[in-house]
């Protein structure tokens, strides 16, 4: 069922094929260097990409622009503690700056930190603490084609070894992402949170869950974790996060909001130190580097992030994507996520090695046929792990339909035509942090690129 209808439109144009060509060789190959305009369908990202609601506008228009206990930011306190169940709120410019302000608060130099899967800006952050991140996926994670509810869980067997190999006293941080961006957008049940909560009471660890798609996991273990089939999405989510000593929380995700993010907690002895070190680096606790506008909207977009009817729509638009895909014969990580679809490279080119970046390969080839922007999260984003091969196609939320949905199939089409004639890449250039290096690198093809 369609939950939604426009009021507003963007017109969108495909640029001339040589002006692809152009533009792809003028970014180094590395398409978060390329124009907006020069992209027909983007789905680099789902962050801060989507379209909001007509209630959200309203509150940006009733925004009190305060500097100090706006009642925008009141409405963001309101929402927080109903949706997600924490008292202590301190807003943050965006997830990472959430990141920056709680893993600055809690990590020191020679800090082990486990986590089901770091994202990129996550492991950049621990480790810019002299922390060192490790990963902790479920067995299976690492196999695309294998079907399993919730591929996305921490495996607390291997964090156990974490423990066992380097001191409790060193892991003084559990960190659980829900969903599992790294693992293909893949749910979390409840019963593993429960059982990673029981894990840092052992230890003695605080318990952080990255809660940038709490609404869309909740879906999740409401279709299919048997606990909880008649429970409300409400319910779940805030039952799922209660669990965690902290959560951290990027907006322009489950928020629906372009710009913004936060550090929730119910200890107060935490939130005091994320306040002050808010101050240093976001701003006054009670805007943290938005604008009261931004506060109400994300205030607006927390509570229809839990709508049924919202979430039916967002699933199902995902679902959507990865049949029409499918049905061409492109290959991808099953089962499919909450916010993307998961293409699988090395299956799509079993002829380049991962030395050669077949991930970054793809996301060349997709722009380059139909000026289709995914990104590569893979060995080029991820250094120095063992992952699989995968290019992600994140879907903005409220924004694209069925027809947009075609042309990315007729795009990879077009890609699987030309699939042996593909070659692979080198980095050309290598920005100074590894974990970011996907955001700047430029590369260069290992062969020239045909005409």
């Amino acid at each position: 069922m369609v939950a939604y209808k426009s009021k507003m439109v963007e017109r969108i144009s495909l640029p001339a094929r040589e002006t692809r060509e152009r533009a792809l060789e003028a970014a180094g190959y590395n398409v978060f260097n390329l124009d907006a305009a020069d992209v027909f369908i983007d789905l680099l990202t789902d962050s801060g990409t989507g379209a909001m609601s007509d209630a959200q506008w309203a509150a940006l228009l009733r925004g009190d622009e305060a500097y100090a206990g706006s009642e925008s930011f009141a409405e963001l306190e309101s929402a927080v503690a109903d949706v997600m169940g924490f008292e202590h709120v301190v807003p943050t410019h965006q997830g990472r700056g959430a990141e920056n302000v709680l893993y600055g608060s809690l990590l020191s130099e020679g800090d082990v930190v486990p986590n089901n899967t770091h994202f990129d800006t996550t492991r950049a952050h621990v480790a810019n603490q002299g922390a060192d991140p490790v990963d902790c996926p479920t067995e299976g994670a690492d196999d695309p084609s294998l079907e399993a509810p919730f591929k996305g869980n921490f495996s607390l067997e291997r964090a156990r070894a974490v423990v066992d190999d380097v001191g409790a006293e060193r892991v003084p941080v559990v960190v659980q992402t829900i969903t599992n961006n790294s693992t293909a957008g893949q749910p979390v049940s409840v019963e593993n949170t429960r059982a990673i909560r029981t894990f840092a009471d052992e230890i003695d660890a605080t318990f952080v869950i990255d809660a940038c798609r709490f609404a869309e996991n909740a879906a999740f273990v409401r279709r299919r974790e048997p606990e909880f089939e008649d429970a409300t999405i409400d319910a779940i989510a805030r039952e799922q996060l209660g669990y965690a000593d902290a959560i951290v929380m990027s907006g322009k995700k489950d928020g629906l909001v372009n710009a913004g993010g936060f550090v929730a907690t119910d200890d107060a002895d935490l939130f005091e130190r994320c306040k002050q070190r808010a101050i240093l680096f976001e701003g006054f606790p009670t805007y943290g580097g938005m604008a009261g506008r931004d506060l109400g909207a994300m205030a607006v977009g927390l509570r229809e992030a839990v709508e049924p009817s919202y979430l039916e729509d967002r699933l199902e638009s995902i679902a959507t994507l990865a049949t029409l895909l499918e049905d061409v014969g492109v290959p991808i990580y099953r089962p499919v996520g909450g916010h993307a679809v998961y293409l699988d490279a090395s299956e799509l080119f079993p002829h380049l090695e991962a030395s050669e970046f077949p991930g970054q390969a793809l996301v060349c080839e997709l722009y380059r046929e139909g000026g289709v922007r995914g990104v590569e999260l893979g060995s080029f984003a991820f250094p120095n792990t063992d992952r699989p091969e995968l290019v992600r196609l994140a879907v903005p939320r409220r924004t694209y339909h069925r027809e947009h949905f075609e042309h990315v199939a007729e795009t990879a089409t077009a890609v699987l035509e030309n699939r042996e004639t593909v070659s692979g890449y080198e980095i050309a250039s290598d920005p100074a942090v590894p974990e970011l290096r996907h955001f700047s690198a430029d590369l260069e093809p290992l062969e020239p690129t045909r005409p």
